[in-house]
């Protein structure tokens, strides 16, 4: 039974949600429905952008075919050695905020003893999180609005190279709670975007990111994760699929004409303290 509580999503509400055979409940009357693979869906038709926001189906299904094929597994040991430097305790309450379809949040769960929480705004990339990785909780709502839990409900925030929303992250950390933050590096798939998008620039990510979340957080340390892969042609274009959802026509065919090439994969990381609110 997951020690953290769900809150309802209805405006004005907010009550706690319990769980009421294949539902969960509030006590104003509010259910929601778990998906048989067990995830709940708790976006809200105001808080949509579209008909089916987050990623698409392609993009989810080619960035599942990357990870089956292994090209995801290089991040994984300094993801854990990031984790293992905030020294928390066993069966740390943990949420991946943007966990998209959950390999990530699954590699930890396997790797260390947590209590694993994921959220995105994708119900399809959530769905397929939960069918892989049924031992976590995994909930479809909007990051950039309010976050479906109390204060204080979690030990560790994951975002992975996803959207920030700094006041709900820091709402949602216990005191003395951590931020673990994921960027792309400045030089990450600089081939790719070289031969593909016709630009090769470095791009600087960390420093915005990290102003971008204000006084809230103390960054406590930080490392860079970098390989080099010679990725096929399948290979490229599912990159290219999962990465650069709008790729143009000619962008495409460039992809198409590669039969293979050396690509560089890297991530700037950096765990932040969440600093008490006063």
């Amino acid at each position: 039974m997951s020690a953290v509580t769900l809150l309802c999503p209805v405006r004005g509400c907010g009550a706690p949600l319990t769980r009421t055979g294949r539902a969960l409940a509030c006590p104003h009357g509010h259910s929601f429905d778990l998906a048989r693979s067990g995830y709940c869906n708790l976006l809200q038709p105001q808080q949509r952008r579209s008909r089916r926001p987050g990623d698409s189906a392609a993009a989810l299904a080619a960035r599942r075919r990357l990870f089956d094929r292994g090209l995801g597994d290089w991040l994984l040991p300094h993801l854990l050695a990031a984790f293992d430097a905030l020294g928390l305790p066993p069966h740390a309450a943990v949420l991946d905020v943007g966990c998209g379809e959950g390999f990530h949040l699954g590699a930890l769960a396997r790797e260390r003893q947590i209590e694993a929480h994921g959220l995105d705004i994708s119900a399809p990339a959530v769905d397929l999180a939960a069918r892989r990785y049924p031992g976590a909780t995994w909930v479809v709502a909007n990051a950039d609005r309010a976050l479906p839990y109390p204060a204080g409900s979690f030990s560790l925030a994951l975002s992975l190279t996803s959207r920030l929303n700094p006041s709900e992250l820091r709402r949602m950390l216990a005191a003395g709670g951590f931020l673990l933050l994921a960027v792309p590096a400045a030089d990450d798939l600089v081939e790719l975007r070289a031969a593909v998008l016709g630009e090769g620039r470095l791009r600087e990510r960390l420093q915005p990111a990290l102003a971008a979340l204000g006084s809230g957080f103390e960054l406590a340390g930080r490392a860079t994760a970098r390989t080099r892969l010679r990725l096929a042609a399948a290979d490229l274009g599912d990159l290219l699929a999962a990465t650069y959802r709008g790729a143009r026509g000619r962008q495409r065919q460039r992809a198409a004409a590669l039969t293979a090439l050396d690509v560089t994969m890297s991530r700037e990381l950096a765990w932040l303290r969440a600093l008490s609110e006063h």
